[in-house]
């Protein structure tokens, strides 16, 4: 009896061991990912969150992916950059533009009237951060690039032509924006989007530059009365980045890394796009509900009023980056290939 009691003992913590080996061996992988945004918001909520959830599914529940969002984790949002590189966060979720300068390529996705199709730049994005733009992003580990659906001005005033911007503070989210800005007459304020219902509520700024998307957890539509896009490619848009510290990645077990690897690049940065895009409606129409004016300005008078303006800005970027040692020119013709590209497959 004591020789069969002893037995069952060592067979019981035997299993004890295993099983809490196991559990421990599920809880090793635990990542943290920072980005600026309410939980709420459509990126975190129906991108970001659907993106971890996966990874985690997939690994069997390898992989842990904690979420902070709106900073949490401390600083401001153009520190996140920074934050990945130094393993203050495992993964972050960024607007490129609020480290002006830094990352120059990816500016070419930021030119005023652009962009038509987010899912056709978001293609062209991948596949020029893999040609060449992964020099800038040394540290990192890149999960996804993508643009948002087209930006417009949502302001107190309406805007039906550049003279009306003449003397408003608008808000710019990169610096090649806040140039458009101030080139069609507006006095460019540059903050990131956390910022802007505050400003708009206190009167420091008379407007936003913004996608429609994003609105709604701003509330921007309750605290102006008037939204202006544009027909065809849409005024500008900013990029995005879903990125890893590279020790982080490095240091995962080879599947662990194929299960980051199958849910990341070119096909999740294109689903994101149209995420975003998709989250443009629901917003705008809250903007609808409440009553607010819309002004759209035709394809003819954004072709001889309003590009002419912004024109400049093409030529200005160009010697800025031949000046750097990139082909300014040659990076504007390759996106937009790309684009046409990827419009034409579909």
């Amino acid at each position: 009896m004591i020789n069969r009691k002893t037995a069952l003992g060592a067979a019981g913590a035997a299993m004890l061991l295993v099983l809490g080996a196991n559990a421990a061996a599920a809880q090793d992988v635990t990542l943290k990912l920072h980005q600026f945004l309410p939980a709420q918001s459509a990126v975190p909520s129906q991108i970001l969150d659907v993106w971890a959830d996966k990874v985690e599914a997939d690994s069997d529940g390898r992989i842990k992916i904690d979420r902070f969002p709106s900073m949490q984790l401390g600083g401001t949002p153009s520190e996140l950059v920074d934050q990945a590189i130094d393993g203050v966060a495992d993964i972050v979720w960024t607007v490129v533009g609020y480290t002006p300068g830094r990352f120059p390529s990816t500016e070419v996705f930021e030119l005023p009237f652009f962009v038509a199709d987010p899912k056709a730049a978001s293609y062209a994005y991948w596949k020029m951060y893999e040609d060449g733009m992964q020099d800038e992003f040394k540290g990192l580990h890149m999960l996804g690039t993508w643009v948002h659906g087209p930006g417009l001005f949502h302001t107190t005033d309406p805007v039906d032509a550049p003279t009306d911007l003449q003397g408003m503070k608008i808000r710019g989210g990169s610096r090649l924006v806040n140039e458009m800005l101030a080139a069609v007459g507006a006095t460019p304020v540059g903050m990131p989007v956390p910022a802007v219902s505050e400003s708009l509520s206190k009167g420091v700024i008379d407007g936003a530059t913004l996608p429609w998307e994003v609105t709604s957890s701003l509330k921007v539509a309750e605290l102006v009365g008037n939204h202006t896009d544009f027909e065809g490619n849409g005024l500008y848009t900013l990029t995005f980045i879903l990125a890893m510290n590279q020790a982080s990645y490095d240091g995962l077990p080879d599947d662990i890394q194929a299960v980051i690897d199958a849910n990341s690049g070119l096909d999740f940065s294109i689903r994101a796009a149209e995420v975003n895009l998709a989250a443009d409606a629901p917003s705008k129409q809250i903007a609808i509900d409440l009553g607010n004016a819309f002004h759209t300005i035709d394809q003819a008078t954004v072709e001889t009023v309003w590009m002419p303006l912004v024109a400049p800005i093409y030529d200005n970027w160009v010697a800025d980056m031949d000046s750097k040692g990139y082909d300014g020119q040659a990076m504007i013709d390759r996106a937009r290939a790309l684009m046409a590209d990827y419009s034409a497959a579909q």
